[in-house]
């Protein structure tokens, strides 16, 4: 298994660090093309509530993003993560603006871009391919399950078959693909965990992020946890969880991330999480090899 701190240092020379950006987008399941209430899980802040201001150009972003880590990084590489919303539903003149200004920024290493594989028209596909000619360019997709029932529940709003299509797409054009997938979606058991991270890894995907659900106020899933409803993975639970699906993972995929901690003012459940520190050494001391 290789973690994407090793790919990143044997790929550039050093560290780099992520930079989450905000290009004003929205989705098609909150602007109504496909429904009006987002994904079941999803925040208001789009899963960006890391991410800069909207308000401010994508330079100024990066700059501030540059500031927060300037202690931690000299004249180091980044990567331009546009993170909140989805990163390419946005018409292509307006997409080709906030692409070329991230990758215009000298100190932009990579530009990887969050969405979904229902969003990726093929005017679209081109642009990304014209990017990643000038430097990587990554596409995170966000699949959360392989399991239609769990895709029905969250309103994900696409069939596992887009999926496979956009990574195909996405492959033919000389693209990066990471997947993300949610560990412990309601109604999902180990196996079926096992079985999503499965299935990508034998498809074509280069990385992959696991992430842990959080309940997060504001969304329906708040309402359905507090109904009693739903159950929350205990941190046993979660570590347990993630020793039966790392080993699935092979060499070539790269390992973004086998955790998460949501932003701790929306955050309703499970708290554990909120001590990154403490479940980030747990996991190198009980699940990586």
């Amino acid at each position: 298994m290789i973690t994407l701190n090793e790919y990143l240092r044997e790929r550039f020379g050093g560290k780099v660090y992520k930079i989450a950006l905000d290009g004003g987008f929205t989705c098609p399941v909150r602007d109504g093309k496909l429904d009006d209430r987002g994904c079941i899980f999803c925040s208001a802040g789009g899963s960006g509530e890391f991410a800069g201001d909207r308000k401010l150009s994508i330079t100024e972003q990066i700059e501030q993003g540059k500031k927060r880590v300037g202690n931690k990084i000299r004249d180091g590489k980044y990567i331009a993560y546009f993170q909140a919303y989805t990163g390419t539903y946005a018409p292509v003149g307006r997409l080709r603006e906030l692409y070329q200004e991230a990758i215009r920024h000298p100190d932009i290493a990579v530009l990887s871009i969050a969405t979904r594989p229902d969003c990726l028209p093929d005017d679209v596909l081109d642009l990304l391919e014209e990017m990643n000619r000038q430097k990587p360019v990554w596409v995170e997709l966000g699949l959360q399950s392989i399991h239609e029932k769990t895709a029905e529940y969250i309103r994900r709003g696409y069939p596992l078959t887009v999926y496979d299509e956009a990574v195909k797409a996405l492959k033919q054009r000389g693209i990066e693909v990471i997947t993300h997938l949610i560990l412990g979606l309601p109604g999902e058991t180990a196996e079926d965990m096992c079985a999503s991270v499965r299935y990508v890894c034998d498809g074509r995907t280069d990385g992959i992020k696991l992430q842990l659900l959080h309940i997060l106020k504001g969304t329906d899933l708040a309402e359905e946890y507090r109904a009693g409803r739903i159950h929350v993975l205990s941190e046993d639970e979660y570590i347990g969880i993630l020793k039966k699906c790392v080993p699935l993972i092979p060499d070539h995929v790269v390992v973004h991330r086998l955790t998460g901690d949501g932003d701790k003012k929306i955050l309703i459940a499970p708290l554990w999480s909120g001590d990154k520190k403490h479940v980030l050494n747990r996991i190198r001391k009980e699940v990586l090899p």
